[in-house]
């Protein structure tokens, strides 16, 4: 039994996370309705999740998510979808609805539209906060800084693992512009026999480099997840250079519960697991 989660904000996500599983919730429906509620949430929305992210530079917010089990074949995405707040719910039914794993644009909305999703017009997925920095962004082509995809892992007492992404993506972005969260091995990847990782940061680099396959297959071989985490981002920072390394952090979570993270910059998440009562928070700190 465990949960992880990327970025501080994190912390009520995995509180409730923590709570499901021990209510012997399954792994999918418990990163699901953790996912759901940050996503959904106006106040969250500046750490470039879902409702109340920051549009892209036409002014409109196009959000990315997608879930994957540790089962084979079982994952599910979504991309530039508009006017849905909680885009992760819509990746899950793509997930066990879809004859396909990666619906975009007009295709996603279509397909939330037939599953019952209510599409609600753009006014409504802004914030005060996203309104007003898209407006600056107008004026004086002054853009701000944002990388934190939400990223949540979750063992049941079952032993499944699901692993979920969610992101509003970079402000201001090229509309139609998808990044690195939910395209499998590079945003996110499960394994039932080993765990499941996921990453958060500069999606337009991350995805050159499919880090969480390759986290995955490093503890597949024997690695802990704390060094399979640290062996993938030196790999890219050999490939980069540390000086010139994007921002990238890397979470992951093995069939026994432990967890491990790397990152590129200072790197706060949360996570909780059967050896303590709350959730914890931590910082990983970026290399020297």
């Amino acid at each position: 039994m465990a949960a992880i989660g990327t970025w501080a904000f994190s912390y009520p996500a995995v509180e409730e996370m923590k709570d499901l599983i021990l209510a012997g919730e399954n792994a999918t429906d418990v990163v699901e309705r953790a996912m759901a509620e940050v996503e959904n949430d106006r106040e969250t929305g500046h750490h470039v999740v879902g409702r109340g992210g920051f549009p892209n530079s036409m002014g409109v917010v196009e959000c990315d998510a997608a879930i994957m089990e540790g089962s084979p074949g079982r994952f599910g995405a979504v991309a530039a979808l508009r006017g849905v707040g909680v885009p992760c719910r819509v990746a899950r039914k793509v997930m066990e609805r879809s004859p396909h794993s990666l619906l975009v644009g007009e295709g996603a909305l279509k397909f939330a539209v037939e599953q019952g999703f209510t599409v609600e017009p753009n006014d409504k997925m802004l914030s005060d906060r996203s309104a007003s920095a898209y407006q600056e962004f107008l004026e004086k082509k002054k853009g701000v800084s944002g990388h934190d995809t939400l990223g949540l892992i979750a063992l049941d007492l079952m032993g499944n693992i699901t692993v979920g992404v969610s992101t509003s993506g970079v402000p201001f972005k090229s509309p139609g512009r998808v990044g690195d969260s939910p395209l499998p091995g590079c945003g996110l990847f499960a394994d039932r026999t080993v765990g499941a990782a996921a990453a958060t940061g500069d999606g337009d680099k991350i995805m050159c480099y499919c880090p969480s396959f390759h986290v995955v297959q490093l503890m597949k071989q024997g690695s802990t997840p704390r060094e399979a985490c640290h062996t993938v981002l030196a790999d890219i920072m050999t490939k980069t250079s540390q000086e010139n390394c994007f921002e990238i952090g890397l979470i992951a979570l093995n069939m026994k519960g432990d967890v491990g993270t790397a990152s590129s910059v200072e790197f706060p998440y949360t996570f909780w697991n059967q050896s303590h009562e709350s959730v914890q928070k931590c910082t990983q700190s970026s290399p020297s």
